[in-house]
């Protein structure tokens, strides 16, 4: 690390975090606490990106994510350590749009390396139904344009193309191991045209194309494998729907053959289990992993195996 370097990290901490709290870093703290270990310091907005950076990464990283489990993204606000940590790290990784907070923070760190995911794949706008009719789902700040759907890690094959984008940053930030990263990258890379496979095989055979949700968060994936989601409120799966989307719901379940009401992991199941108990329909549970609850037993692949699964059975594809 240069002096100017050094020298601009610290200015940026004292004014984040105030004078007193520099003095106490300088006496006993941290730092960025890779000085010592020698690994490159990661900053990473949320769970897929944190996800992508520990596993493109490996041995050679220390990755830190702004949202901790339990945390809902889209509502983030960075505290003042978190904000100079930004300044502080080797690499930050983020989607642009999907936290306005950590936009503001990119912005101002003044980071020498930055990967910002949605810029290596393309996003479209989602949250339409199989009527073509749409459902307050904006994100207008998102990179792919006005009203662009951020949930692109959803699809399997636009995860991969982050993947690369990732891989390609992290070893302009640390050339000394740029073949590492790129062997984890490509390994990274063939899991997940392994997995978009499974969801082909494991869908082939489904009976119906429409699925209900809460969350407008699976257009992605909707998307990729031919299905349409049909969502009953937008960004906020906890937000109480208009009387009119409730019946426009019902028109759909109806029509489509619809099985099962889904409801977002970690979130309220009431608005689901109303609908499904006016429809008598099945709950069941989709994750768009913004977060995993327990990092030690699950991780990305094991839990978009789950929603494969799950949308098996509701499909009628098992």
């Amino acid at each position: 690390m240069n002096a100017s370097r050094r020298l601009i990290r610290t200015v940026s901490a004292a004014t984040a975090l105030g004078l007193g709290a520099v003095t106490l870093t300088a006496c006993g703290g941290s730092g960025s606490g890779n000085e010592k270990d020698g690994k490159v310091n990661v900053v990473a907005s949320f769970y897929p990106l944190e996800y992508l950076a520990q596993q493109i990464g490996g041995d050679q990283v220390e990755v830190e994510s702004l949202t901790k489990p339990g945390t809902e993204p889209h509502d983030l606000e960075l505290s003042p350590q978190q904000t100079g940590g930004l300044t502080d790290a080797d690499l930050v990784v983020y989607l642009k749009g999907l936290q306005p907070a950590v936009d503001e923070g990119v912005q101002q760190s003044g980071a020498e390396h930055v990967a910002e995911a949605s810029s290596y794949t393309t996003l479209e706008k989602h949250g339409q139904d199989v009527h073509g009719e749409e459902h307050g789902h904006d994100h207008s700040s998102a990179g792919g344009g006005k009203g662009a759907d951020p949930h692109v890690w959803l699809d399997p094959v636009r995860y991969a193309q982050m993947a690369e984008g990732v891989g390609k940053e992290l070893a302009e930030a640390d050339p000394a191991h740029k073949a590492q990263y790129k062997k984890n990258t490509e390994t990274m890379v063939k899991r997940l045209h392994a997995l978009d496979q499974d969801f082909k095989a494991g869908l082939r055979k489904k009976k119906t194309d429409t699925f209900i949700t809460t969350h407008s968060a699976f257009g992605y994936l909707a998307e990729r494998y031919g299905l349409h989601e049909a969502a009953v409120s937008g960004i906020d799966p906890d937000s109480e729907p208009s009387g009119a989307r409730m019946k426009e719901l019902h028109k759909v379940a109806k029509a489509d053959d619809v099985d099962t009401v889904f409801f977002e992991s970690g979130a309220s199941n009431k608005t689901a289990r109303t609908l499904a108990n006016d429809l008598k329909l099945k709950t069941g549970v989709l994750s768009p992993l913004e977060g995993v609850k327990n990092p030690k037993s699950d991780d990305y692949f094991s839990v978009m195996h789950q929603n494969l699964k799950s949308l098996q059975t509701a499909l009628g594809a098992t």
